[in-house]
């Protein structure tokens, strides 16, 4: 199934809140993007209905083996893509922006010859 930019963007904004604390909440949502609450739960609800993302009766939001993985996909493209951005030079703010940006239209060959080059230049400059 196609995933459009937005939900990318809200499964990796949970990954990100998850990782940083026990229990993610709509709230969290809204104040991450800054949105509104409506805003939120329309993307919320769909996000569910695609199975994206479960809600227990607690309201708290957690990631399906799906979501998980597109959210995981995301994650790295951002992260890889900033971290590349900062080592020419870019500073780090533009280098986040940017990256949030270009992860969601890169081709997966595009991104695995990024990341390989990345990497392998990392390895040298450690040794």
């Amino acid at each position: 199934m196609a995933v459009t930019e937005a939900v990318e963007n809200y499964l990796e904004a949970i990954l990100v809140l998850k990782r940083k604390q026990p229990d993610v909440h709509a709230i969290d949502i809204c104040n991450y993007f800054n949105y509104s609450r409506p805003t939120v739960s329309v993307a919320l609800k769909q996000m569910k209905d695609k199975g994206f993302i479960l809600v227990n009766g607690e309201n708290h939001i957690s990631l399906t083996d799906e979501g998980l993985e597109v959210a995981e996909r995301i994650y790295e493209r951002h992260t890889i893509i900033s971290k590349m951005l900062v080592s020419i030079g870019v500073s780090e703010a533009t280098a986040l922006e940017d990256a949030c940006k270009i992860e969601h239209d890169l081709s997966d060959e595009t991104f695995r010859c990024i990341k390989k080059h990345f990497n392998e230049r990392m390895a040298k400059e450690q040794k």
